[in-house]
């Protein structure tokens, strides 16, 4: 929905308000319906895992705690630590995490900044209740997903290997006999890829040191039309008491393949994503066919895999600077057993002062709404029959009583 236009997202909006009480039977408004900013989808987001975590249960002491500063007034308080959400999905990646202390925002450009990516709100049960309000950085980078950026870089490769070969006077990736030796492929991979007219041949060499220098400058977006991930203002992270979690592709990186998921060391997966690279893609299409891999793998993505691992190894250490001894990152797609969504997060966010007064008067509204728009023959029908009821329940009880009553 954030792709389209405004007008579109309108009449779409407009069609759902005017359709979906006609077709289901539950309490619908127009304020029901919207589409959310990326802001508020991640603020939802890491609103749903902290509250399946408990860590918004702040009865029981835990040794991972924080101390919160709260608004101006020099307060503070001490609670359970919450943790941070990584997204990465096939076209945009997401971060959320709490910044328990804006003390370090001191220049008027990082003010400026924090202003548009910090969430202040209150999850208590009133506003008063000020040992839940949290304060979370959230951003959204269009375009740094899995597979878009892959087609970045493609889209890369191939410009970088035009003004190579007119300034040398080279024919590299014009021809299957003359290919592109893409570091991001396994080895003896071939692909070709075709942009605006042109095509280009492409053999993988499985180089995984290569392959992350080359996908450096992608970090910092491209042509303008990408927001840089390395320029980015990013809140003030304690990565010596903080906490994250990594979902969908940071959880398929690590687990369909490698089968890491779960506690990431970098260390760790960086041999096992180098070993996997420099195979033949031959021996790794006959380990595929041979069930090696998880159920969830299929050839796309034994292809690409290289490529993914580089680009994920690139976000966190280089676009978020998460250290390479960091312990606390965790990739996932279940938590105790379910999925976590940012729907979740939503129907928190929106129920958290629980409005009964004004709930109970619009279900009024619509009732008396509905019962306007009943036929007139089906109201005065129904009026008959009551009457007819009342009028039978009568004459049944009259000739009760005479029946009991003595000669």
């Amino acid at each position: 929905m954030r792709l389209l236009p405004e007008r579109q997202q309108a009449a779409i909006l407009e069609d759902l308000v005017t359709n979906v009480p006609l077709e289901f039977d539950f309490l619908f408004s127009k304020s029901h319906a919207e589409v959310i900013s990326g802001k508020q989808e991640g603020v939802y987001a890491w609103i749903g895992i902290n509250f399946v975590l408990g860590w918004f249960d702040h009865e029981d002491e835990e040794d991972a705690v924080v101390t919160v500063a709260l608004g101006d007034q020099g307060k503070s308080l001490v609670r359970k630590r919450t943790v941070g959400i990584l997204d990465m999905g096939g076209a945009s990646l997401q971060i959320a995490y709490e910044v328990p202390d804006t003390g370090a925002i001191s220049s008027p450009q990082q003010d400026e900044a924090a202003k548009s990516l910090l969430a202040e709100f209150n999850l208590g049960c009133d506003v008063q209740h000020t040992g839940h309000m949290y304060r979370v950085y959230v951003n959204t980078f269009l375009g740094f997903g899995g597979n878009f950026s892959r087609q970045r870089y493609e889209e890369h490769v191939l410009n970088q290997t035009y003004v190579h070969n007119r300034l040398h006077n080279q024919q590299t990736g014009l021809s299957p006999k003359m290919p592109f030796l893409d570091p991001c492929l396994p080895v003896g991979l071939e692909d070709t890829v075709v942009r605006g007219g042109q095509t280009l041949h492409m053999r993988g060499r499985g180089d995984w040191q290569a392959c992350i220098k080359l996908l450096q400058p992608l970090l910092a977006g491209s042509n303008g039309s990408h927001a840089s991930l390395v320029e980015t203002y990013k809140a003030p992270m304690d990565f010596s008491n903080s906490e994250f979690y990594g979902f969908s592709e940071f959880f398929y990186c690590t687990e369909d393949v490698l089968r890491l998921g779960g506690q990431y060391s970098a260390p760790t997966f960086t041999s096992a994503a180098q070993e996997y690279c420099s195979q033949r893609w031959e021996v790794l299409a006959q380990r595929f066919r041979g069930g090696l891999y998880s159920a969830h793998a299929d050839q796309h993505r034994l292809k690409y895999q290289c490529f993914k691992w580089a680009w994920m190894y690139q976000v966190l250490h280089e676009g978020f600077q998460v250290p390479l001894d960091y312990p606390s990152l965790r990739t996932a797609q279940l938590v105790y057993g379910r999925g976590v969504q940012w729907t979740l997060g939503a129907i928190l966010y929106k129920t958290r002062f629980l409005p009964l007064g004004d709930l109970r008067q619009e279900s009024i509204w619509q009732a008396h709404a509905s019962w306007l728009r009943l036929s007139f023959v089906y109201k005065h029908s129904l009026f008959f029959a009551c009457i007819l009821v009342v009028a039978l329940a009568i004459v049944l009880y009259l000739l009760r009583l005479r029946a009991w009553t003595p000669p």
